[in-house]
């Protein structure tokens, strides 16, 4: 009779033990749930990245191109460069850097204006200023 209250006793303290903690399955379970949610949100966190890098990019370019327009009023038929139109006192205080690690290039069109491109202009990155004739 000893050993059967002995069983029970031990019995019930790993009952008690088991009542502590997770069991194997319940962790799998939570990971598998934390994979599932994962494998939905980090796509869509890079694609919305890569969008807002798009957005703030081309605000830099129209700065850029703005401020090249107004420098070209003085200079006619030059090029301007970052030097040019970046600096405490010039057309914008500090030079704006693509969010993407580009860089920008200016350039005059057949009608002397100032061009603004991004070297990250090429897809997947589609930095460029949209057409105004798109618009």
């Amino acid at each position: 009779m000893v050993s059967a209250v002995t069983n029970k006793t031990k019995g019930n303290t790993t009952m008690k033990r088991m009542l502590k903690g997770f069991t194997l399955i319940e962790i799998m379970i939570v990971v598998a749930i934390i994979a599932i949610l994962a494998a939905v949100a980090i796509p869509n966190f890079v694609k919305y990245r890569n969008e807002s890098q798009r957005a703030a990019c081309i605000s830099n370019m129209k700065q850029l191109q703005t401020a090249g327009e107004q420098w070209a009023m003085k200079n006619v038929n030059e090029t301007p460069s970052m030097t040019d139109l970046c600096g405490s006192t010039l057309y914008i205080k500090k030079a704006p850097t693509c969010p993407a690690a580009g860089s920008y290039s200016f350039s005059l069109n057949a009608n002397n204006i100032v061009d603004v491109k991004c070297t990250k202009s090429d897809a997947p990155y589609d930095h460029k200023i949209p057409d105004a004739a798109a618009n």
